[in-house]
């Protein structure tokens, strides 16, 4: 696995200069991340990640025309690593039930760092998406950065596990709003879980979440 090419697509719309094909861009990956993850994007700015990469705040509008792309690229390059580690969880399996299990549980479960790109917190990136990434897409101009493509790679992991689910029962009306039930749900109730856990039952050796959720998948599709 160490020698995997990993390579993670992005919409070029959401950025000025390719930020992974150079030592600064992957440092304002890098600490953005972790920026965001420990002040949040209100108070993010692109003066604060700057002083933290000392590099002046020009820079990185070389990069990012501000920091709502900056969010928007961040949530796109999740849904494309999520795709990827649910085509390799799904690989070689026949049985469409199985792979529609995989799927969930690759939506539902904690997210741990991985090596394979060292300029990404796999781990913080996801507790970015939980808690922020609702705010890429819940703007004034949301239907017109649709048009222009911004979204697409949650459309097509929404898409992705549709069609197993579809392959899996034909008849089913409501498989994109099913998936996509089950991946803002698990959003929700991870953020329950960390601030307000009254409002879940989950915790951190019962696995309620990827539990709840597979149960509910099998239940609609009986």
């Amino acid at each position: 696995m160490e020698n995997l090419n990993i390579q993670i697509e992005v919409n070029k719309e959401l950025y000025c200069k390719k930020p992974d094909t150079s030592e600064l861009g992957q440092k304002i990956l890098s600490k953005s991340i972790e920026l965001i993850d420990e002040i949040g994007f209100e108070a993010f700015t692109f003066k604060k990640l700057g002083a933290a990469i000392n590099s002046p705040e020009s820079s990185i509008y070389r990069y990012f025309k501000n920091k709502h792309m900056l969010l928007v690229y961040l949530t796109s390059w999740y849904w494309s690593w999520i795709e990827y580690e649910i085509v390799i969880a799904t690989a070689n399996i026949e049985s469409p039930k199985e792979r529609l299990l995989k799927s969930v549980g690759v939506l539902t479960k904690p997210i741990m760092e991985n090596t394979l790109i060292p300029y990404i917190n796999e781990t913080l990136l996801s507790n970015i998406i939980i808690s922020e990434s609702i705010k890429s897409y819940h703007t004034k101009d949301v239907d017109e950065e649709n048009k222009k493509g911004y979204f697409k790679t949650y459309k097509r992991v929404v898409k992705r596990v549709s069609d197993i689910l579809i392959e899996l029962k034909p008849e089913f009306q409501y498989p994109h709003m099913l998936i996509s039930t089950v991946i803002e749900g698990a959003h929700h109730q991870k953020y329950f879980a960390e601030h307000l856990p009254a409002l879940t039952d989950f915790n951190k050796e019962n696995n309620a979440i990827e539990k709840f959720y597979t149960e509910m998948v099998l239940n609609f599709i009986k």
